[in-house]
């Protein structure tokens, strides 16, 4: 007996401290939360290599070129994923793990007894941000969902999934009580840490899938009138890390590494190998329009021309760039949007027309139907944030046109407005039945 005690009291590993132990001081939990941060980087929907490419190709602005790929992308670019896609299953548990996490920060820090309230609030407010904005995206991409809030194995492992309305409402709770903890002004220069007017944004965005815009309009122009934020009106400088239109953005792992959109979308002098941007999102571009002269790179070879985003160009040696989470613009966009649905299209015009004259196209006019203002919007939308964090994707599902809108590709049929929860997760818990319509 006193052999297999000393079997089972295993020491941690030296490198390694207990969970206790890292909720102990500031600069440990800190530590924590940088992982957070670090996982999102590096394995979520928010790496910059992740939901850009997969809602990209699942919608209309990426075309896929691999005769070879066996990850799952080939099936998601013709509609014909399963519950066994590989890509899919990444997508589902990296939102998942990351998400777990959260719940273990946000446990950590709640019994905490030696780190002041001021700490303790904002590390709480940021992991239950850095949640939300998990569970939101999850929310959209799959529908009904698991909402986990502990840590407790026994719990998660036959957790039901949640209504999808009711994951909304959730949200707003969870966000507003993030609100309540922290601060507008950024924890860091760079804006590596999300902050209150973030978690605002975020918020706006749950109140118009909800349908609640006078709401989502007080948020959105209570982040417009900060004077933390200002318009960047020169293209050439949209993705300057300095900017300070900037809401949030993810720095690269190591100092001179490229963001990981520099590489995942580049090719040059041959056929592109993986990726292109489709005919339909560089025929929605105005000749004139700058993003597609500074944003796009035509690449020509055997007589035929392709085009790659080029939003990120320092694949080496980089000091300038950041992976960017939410930026200004979208909020302009978003404001436009809230204002149209309210029938206010002449306010509305103004921020619609921000993005095209930063452009250099021509801006829009009354008269302009309700109808035909939210079609200059998400056409806007489009040319705004193609390659950007699934956007298209996003915009489309929110204003009601993901059918229309997609119908032309190849297998599209209206159940694909969802992803199949992954068969593997099903297995192990049989309470996230039934699978999504069509799977």
């Amino acid at each position: 007996m006193s052999s297999c005690e000393k079997l089972i009291e295993v020491e941690l590993p030296s490198n390694q401290i207990s969970s206790d132990q890292v909720f102990v001081d500031v600069q440990t939990a800190d530590a924590a939360l940088a992982g957070l941060y670090s996982g999102l980087r590096d394995n979520s929907p928010f790496a910059g290599d992740q939901s850009g490419r997969l809602l990209g190709l699942y919608t209309d602005d990426l075309d896929f070129y691999s005769t070879t790929a066996t990850n799952g992308l080939p099936e998601i670019s013709q509609n014909l994923q399963n519950d066994s896609n590989a890509s899919i299953y990444t997508d589902w548990s990296t939102s998942y793990k990351q998400i777990y996490v959260a719940n273990a920060i946000l446990e950590g820090i709640e019994k905490s007894k030696s780190i002041s309230q001021a700490d303790r609030n904002r590390i709480k407010g940021e992991a239950l941000m850095v949640r939300s904005m998990l569970l939101l995206y999850l929310q959209q991409v799959y529908g009904d969902i698991p909402y986990p809030t502990t840590t407790d194995y026994q719990v998660n492992q036959s957790i039901s999934k949640t209504d999808k309305a009711q994951v909304l409402i959730q949200l707003s709770e969870d966000l507003k009580e993030s609100i309540s903890l922290l601060q507008d002004n950024y924890r860091n220069t760079e804006r590596i840490f999300p902050n209150r007017k973030m978690t605002e944004l975020l918020l706006a965005k749950v109140y118009l899938l909800e349908g609640r815009w006078v709401e989502a309009e007080l948020l959105l122009k209570g982040i417009i009138q900060s004077p933390l934020y200002q318009f960047q009106n020169d293209i050439t400088k949209v993705f300057n890390k300095s900017g300070s239109h900037i809401l949030w953005q993810l720095k690269p792992k190591n100092s001179g590494d490229g963001t990981k959109e520099s590489g995942i979308y580049y090719f040059n002098n041959s056929a592109p190998s993986m990726t292109a941007l489709s005919t339909g999102l560089v025929n929605a571009f105005y000749p004139a329009d700058l993003r597609k002269q500074y944003w796009m790179a035509p690449v020509t070879f055997n007589g035929t021309t392709w085009y790659r985003a080029e939003k990120y160009k320092n694949r080496t040696a980089n000091i300038t760039e950041y992976s960017i989470i939410a930026r200004l613009e979208e909020v302009y966009l978003l404001l436009a949007e809230t204002l149209v649905q309210q029938n206010k299209i002449d306010e509305a015009l103004f921020y619609l027309n921000k993005t095209r004259q930063r452009a250099a196209i021509a801006s829009l006019a009354l008269p302009l139907s309700k109808e035909e203002a939210l079609s200059e919007i998400t056409r806007e939308n489009r040319r705004e944030f193609f390659t950007e964090m699934g956007h298209r994707f996003f915009d489309l599902k929110r204003v009601g046109k993901l059918d229309t809108s997609i119908q032309g590709k190849p297998n599209w049929k209206s159940f694909h407005k969802l992803w199949p929860i992954p068969q593997q997760d099903i297995l192990l818990n049989p309470n996230l039945k039934p699978q999504n319509e069509g799977y």
